[in-house]
C-alpha cells in the first residue's frame, strides 16, 4: 500500500523557538492517538526560520544550561533547552530549519537511514549550487575541516521523528554562531550558502548571487520528496482540520511577536 504525501508548511515569518517545539509536540501526540486508534495521520514537513534562539541538548549538564542560559539571553536571544541530542547550537534568521515528522515505521526506515538521507539533503543542497562539502567524523555539513554549514539533531519515540535538520543560507547567523562553541566543536566555525558561494567566486559578499532563504526553501522541498520517495503536498485547508489549526495558531503568534535583534548585543 502506498503511504499518502507529506504535508508541508513552508513559514514566511521567523518563529519562536518555545512555541515552534510545542507545535512539533502536538503534532507527535495527534500521530501517535491516531495511529493507536487506527485513524490516518499525517506525515509533516515544516520548514521554517526561527526568530534569534539558542538551544541546548541531552549532553549538557544542568550547570552549563544554567550559565550559558544567562550570557546568551543578555546579548538578544531567547535560550531553550531541548530534549534532542548534540548540545549548544543557534536558530535564527538566515537559516533553514527543517522539521520533519514522519512515522519511519510504516515507511520501512531506520534511525540510521532516516538521519543519512537527512546529511545527504543538505549535501544536495549546496551541491546544486557548485558547491563541495568534505567529509567528516561528526554528523552535520562540514565546507572544510573548520567550517560547517549545516547540523542535524533529531528524536525519535514510538518510530515518530522530532527536530530535524538546520543549514545557514545567509550570513545573518554567522555573527550569532562566533557566540558560542557550536555542538562542542570548538575549531569549527558557521559558515553559510551565500559565503560559501561569494568564495567560490572570489567575490567580497554572497549579495550578488540571489541567493534568499525562500528561494532555499522551493529546492528543500524537491530534494527532501526525492530522499524520501515520497510524494509532498502544502498543507491547506480541507486536508487536516486539526493539523491546520495548530499551524495557524502559530503563524498568529509569530506576526504579533515583534522585531527582533538583527545580531548580537555584544561591545
Amino acid at each position: 500500500m502506498s503511504l499518502p504525501p507529506i504535508l508541508y508548511k513552508a513559514f514566511k515569518t521567523p518563529l519562536p523557538y518555545r512555541q515552534t517545539l510545542a507545535l512539533q509536540h502536538q503534532i507527535h501526540q495527534l500521530q501517535l492517538s491516531r495511529r493507536k486508534a487506527g485513524a490516518e495521520y499525517p506525515d509533516v514537513l515544516l520548514l521554517l526560520q526561527h526568530r534569534p534562539t539558542y538551544t541546548g541538548g541531552r549532553r549538557q549538564n544542568a550547570q552549563d544550561l544554567s550559565a550559558e542560559e544567562s550570557r546568551l539571553t543578555g546579548i538578544g536571544a531567547d535560550w531553550v533547552p531541548t530534549d534532542r541530542g548534540g548540545e549548544t547550537t543557534f536558530h535564527g534568521p538566515g537559516q533553514i530549519v527543517g522539521y520533519p515528522l514522519l512515522d519511519l515505521g510504516r515507511m520501512k526506515m531506520s534511525v540510521r537511514t532516516y538521519v543519512c538521507r537527512l546529511e545527504k539533503l543538505m549535501q544536495r543542497q549546496v551541491a546544486e549550487h557548485g558547491l563541495k562539502h568534505v567529509q567528516s567524523e561528526h554528523t552535520g555539513l562540514f565546507m572544510s575541516p573548520t567550517r560547517k554549514l549545516g547540523s542535524i539533531g533529531v528524536q525519535v519515540r514510538h518510530r515518530l521523528t522530532t527536530h530535524g535538520f538546520a543549514f545557514n543560507v545567509t550570513e545573518e547567523p554567522l555573527p550569532w554562531f562566533n557566540q558560542v562553541v557550536a555542538c562542542g566543536l570548538a575549531d569549527v566555525k558557521a559558515t553559510s550558502i551565500s559565503r560559501a558561494v561569494a568564495e567560490l567566486v572570489a567575490s567580497d559578499s554572497g549579495a550578488e548571487s540571489g541567493i534568499t532563504v525562500l528561494g532555499e526553501m522551493e529546492r528543500t522541498l524537491g530534494i527532501f520528496a526525492e530522499l524520501m520517495e515520497r510524494d509532498i503536498q502544502k498543507l491547506e485547508e480541507g486536508q487536516d482540520d486539526e493539523l491546520l489549526s495548530a499551524v495557524t495558531e502559530l503563524e498568529a503568534i509569530a506576526a504579533k511577536a515583534g522585531d527582533w535583534s538583527p545580531q548580537p548585543l555584544v561591545r
